[in-house]
């Protein structure tokens, strides 16, 4: 948005203007303050800068015209309702100046507090806090420090260092032990750093330290570690964030002030009941960092009645209000209490789907609302292992379960080696004292967090819930010395690269690896774990949400299984049947000397033997996989990868000829196996001799896989079963290629079956541009579509899977280029358009068309959606991914009828 076409534009809403509604223009914080300020509870007044402002300000350098005296406007109001003045020297106001984007991101963007102390008006301050001095210059070196570090990049180490410092010169470890005079030293070295660093002493003008703390919380949307978050958890770069300037509450008064994080269920477990951390005479920002430990928020009763029994009643308010766990950020000003933040609070994927149980029972949503408050993404992290403590695994330690799993690695105790060790292929385990933002690329990387200070609400902890990585924090029994690359713990030290495991449900820290074993959720899909009969919450819940998505969805869900056991366990997991059998699977181990047998096939006699010799083999593997599905379609892709998958590589089988010879041994055998693959070499194999037109080049080929499908069906239904298959012919490109197949295999199966009852279909796979851009050609001659979308992927980017992830695919997701691999989630603009293309272009031309995808795709949550919106029959994906189908099926079918959801 151009600076001049803003000029009368509102960029600036005081708290009683906005409400929950507004999150686009008012960011989540904004919005959320807004809400609890219309519900009438104790917010500090202030106002939101809107995400417009911060759009128009990172397009061009510049804050949009109207907004500075926007902001002005609302600060004299904001002083004229306090009855203070920003900076005044005698009786200060201060603000806070945070982010507030769309969607939570914890500690990935900047806040600033105690914005408006400089020199003079840090004696106001005190004289306000009836002479706390302690109090005035400690709330006087925070500003300096934050302001330092987010506004002008001070490295916050230094700071750190300086903190340190004082505490050893003053003999203690604890920040609360330093008075006054500390402080006041503190500052003054504080100032000495920034004047350092930044060339000038610190502003001392109250005006201009808001102006820049606003710009700092724009310039932090931009910031690598927000860019990392966001590209993490799928959040569009485009949204920007508000700031939200608050007048200050002091949770740093004494100890009848403190400050807290409060849930209104269990976010780790989903259980109800009173959850949350305080810490006495502290800032808000003391409890999210974890740099101190704190109390468990029950403590606050005794503490607190008064204050504690308040928010219980605002906990309860606000839950049954947003209909949702709430996550509350409180502070406790000399007895009164403050609420600073709420919003729909992150939750372990255990606790998603729990909650979503408990709120249908009381009647705040209904069953189409649960199934939205969950996703695929939870299900799956839900069906990893957990730990078999069945031997004498003793823990070291014991922290807090932040969030739940079961995770074992290498100790590394920096995020670049995390990030090294784990793109190395090795499992990690990120320790440190606490996290901070700068950690999150580690914490990505690491397979589970163990930090030695902080609770259930610390940075580290909320950060790993949201990515459901398993976090102890808190185990404070571990002596963490990062500089040495150790930590010590019950009289024994842990290096880097020592192996730990640690338990992120019960918070327990185990050296060495423990043994893991398969999950409850796992144990339900696999039908050993009835529902009914357990008093496991979460797998009840899980239950619950399965059958009403089952219910709901239109999309069927089948799997792509090649043997008997696959297809056996896809069928416990919910498949409703195979939607991608791979023949070339069954040419591999043993039999691997037939097929080398048929390449080398001098004659037409020499050929039909090695087939011949390949049929029956073929056939019991089908009679498998049917008798599997009984009732269920099965669709088989005949031979697809070119022949030249199942020999020696060329390189290495002109070496054993060559030093064969050498010898003199006899290798007439081997020349000649050297000869076929020199004539069967290509360039690029993954463009070349496959799919359809293997079947078309060697005579035979198809018509065997042909007749081994249909005489399968046959035995198996003579045997009093139903097999259903459907045979799928890969890799075309023009519609003669189909139907050249298709006449042979008529005419094979209507020998084989007969009057069996059998009924074969005959398809294609779509994953050649020209087939999606020609499908009302190709459709004439198929009964079915499935689409191939991995080869549709390479070819429709014209990408080789198997090399360009690890040579460019990094820089395309850091320059913005994808959000996501388009292997990895479908891109519905370019291959996306394809399937659409080939999708109403088929039916059009055949209504009856039966469509479906069994590409990796087919069990992406959001590709699910989109083949729901495209109108596919059914996705298939591997066994392990079929309930997650079911699920996000039944998700797409909510979304698209419009049901209650946030």
């Amino acid at each position: 948005m151009a600076a001049q076409e803003t000029v009368d534009h509102k960029y600036v809403y005081d708290f009683a203007e906005g409400n929950k509604d507004l999150k686009d223009l008012l960011g989540g914080k904004g919005a959320n303050l807004a809400e609890m300020t219309n519900l009438g509870l104790p917010v500090p007044p202030g106002f939101t800068i809107t995400t417009e402002a911060c759009k128009a300000y990172l397009a061009t350098g510049q804050e949009p015209d109207g907004l500075a005296g926007q902001i002005e406007a609302h600060l004299e109001s904001l002083e004229r309702g306090m009855g203070r003045k920003l900076g005044d020297p005698d009786d200060p106001l201060l603000v806070s100046v945070r982010s507030g984007a769309k969607f939570s991101m914890p500690g990935m963007m900047e806040t600033v507090l105690n914005v408006g102390l400089n020199d003079r008006s840090v004696v106001g301050l005190s004289a306000q806090a009836g002479g706390n001095d302690r109090f005035a210059w400690d709330s006087y070196r925070r500003l300096i420090q934050m302001f330092g570090k987010t506004v002008c990049e001070v490295p916050g180490e230094e700071f750190e260092h300086a903190i340190d410092d004082a505490k050893r010169a003053k003999g203690t470890d604890n920040d609360l032990d330093l008075d006054a005079n500390d402080l006041r030293g503190l500052v003054d070295a504080f100032k000495k750093i920034f004047a350092k660093h930044t060339g000038r002493e610190f502003p001392q003008e109250p005006r201009e330290q808001l102006d820049l703390a606003i710009r700092a919380v724009f310039d932090s949307w931009n910031a690598e570690r927000a860019v990392v978050y966001r590209r993490q958890e799928r959040i569009p770069a485009d949204l920007g964030t508000a700031v939200n300037v608050v007048a200050m509450v002091f949770g740093n008064l004494g100890p009848d002030s403190g400050t807290g994080v409060a849930f209104t269920r269990d976010p780790a477990s989903g259980a109800q009941g009173i959850y949350g951390d305080y810490l006495a005479n502290a800032q808000g920002e003391d409890v999210v960092a974890g740099i101190r430990n704190t109390v468990p928020l029950q403590e606050l009763e005794r503490i607190d009645k008064k204050s504690y029994d308040e928010l219980l009643d605002y906990m309860a308010r606000l839950e049954g209000h947003y209909k949702d766990l709430c996550d509350i950020e409180f502070t406790i000003e000399r007895g009164k209490l403050w609420m600073l933040q709420t919003r729909v609070g992150k939750r372990t994927a255990a606790a998603a789907f729990v909650i979503a149980g408990q709120l249908v029972d009381e009647g705040l949503i209904d069953l189409n609302e649960a199934l939205h408050r969950v996703n695929g993404a939870q299900l799956a992290q839900l069906m990893f292992p957990r730990f078999k403590l069945d031997h004498d695994f003793e823990p070291v330690a014991k922290g807090i379960g932040a969030s739940p799993g079961a995770a074992v690695g290498k100790v590394v105790f920096t995020s670049a080696r995390a990030v090294e060790l784990a793109g190395e292929g090795e499992p990690v385990i990120l320790v440190r004292r606490e996290t901070n933002p700068d950690d999150l690329n580690g914490m990505i990387a690491a397979k589970g967090i163990l930090t030695s200070r902080g609770g259930k609400t610390s940075h580290a902890a909320v950060v790993a819930r949201g990515m459901g990585k398993t976090c102890v924090s808190g185990a404070d029994e571990l002596e963490v010395n990062i500089p040495a690359k150790k930590f010590t713990v019950a009289g024994q030290t842990v290096n880097e690269g020592d192996v730990v495991s640690i338990d992120g449900t019960t918070g327990k820290v185990y050296l060495g690896e423990v043994p893991v074993m398969p999950s409850e959720v796992v144990q339900y899909f696999e039908g050993t774990l009835d529902p009914e009969q357990t008093d496991d919450a979460l797998v009840r819940a899980v239950h619950r949400i399965m059958m009403h998505a089952d219910t709901t969805r239109r999309l069927r869900v089948r799997t792509n299984a090649d043997t008997g056991p696959d297809a056996a366990r896809a069928r416990r997991f919910g498949a409703e049947g195979i939607g991608l059998c791979r023949t070339e699977h069954m040419f591999l181990g043993d039999r691997r000397e037939l097929v080398e047998r048929l390449i080398l096939a001098g004659t037409d006699a020499e050929r039909e033997d090695a087939l011949a010799a390949l049929l029956p083999l073929q056939r019991e593997d089908f009679i498998a996989i049917f008798q599997e599905m009984d009732g269920l379609p099965v669709t088989v892709r005949l031979i697809d990868p070119p022949l030249h998958e199942f020999l020696p590589p060329l390189e290495q089988l002109a070496v054993n000829v060559a030093v064969a010879q050498e010898r003199g041994e006899d290798v007439a055998k081997e020349e000649a196996l050297l000869a076929a693959v020199r004539r069967m070499h290509e360039e690029n194999p993954m463009l070349g001799l496959r799919g359809v037109r293997l079947g078309l080049v060697i005579p035979g080929l198809f018509a065997m896989q042909v007749r081994a499908i249909a005489e399968a069906a046959v035995t198996v239904v003579r045997d009093g079963g139903t097999a259903c298959p459907e045979i799928m012919v890969p890799l075309v490109g023009a519609v003669q290629e189909l139907e050249t197949v298709r006449a042979e295999a008529e005419k094979i199966i209507a020998e084989v079956v007969g009057n069996s009852g059998v009924e074969v279909l005959i398809g294609t796979m779509i994953e050649v541009p020209r087939a999606a851009l020609t499908a009302g050609q190709i459709a004439e001659a198929a009964q079915f579509f499935s689409f191939g979308t991995n080869d549709l992927t390479q070819m429709g980017w014209g990408f080789s899977r198997d090399d360009v992830e690890g040579a460019f695919f990094w820089r395309y997701l850091e320059l913005g280029i994808f959000g996501i691999s388009p292997f990895e989630s479908i891109d519905r603009e370019g291959v996306g358009r394809l399937v659409r293309i080939a999708a109403e272009e088929g039916r059009a031309a055949r209504p009856e068309l039966k469509l479906g995808v069994c590409g990796e795709h087919g069990g992406d949550p959001d590709s699910v959606h989109f083949f729901h919106e495209v109108g596919l029959d059914y996705v298939s994906c591997s066994p392990f991914r079929v309930p997650v189908a079911r699920l996000e099926a039944g998700r797409a079918s909510v979304t698209t009828t419009g049901s209650d959801s946030r």
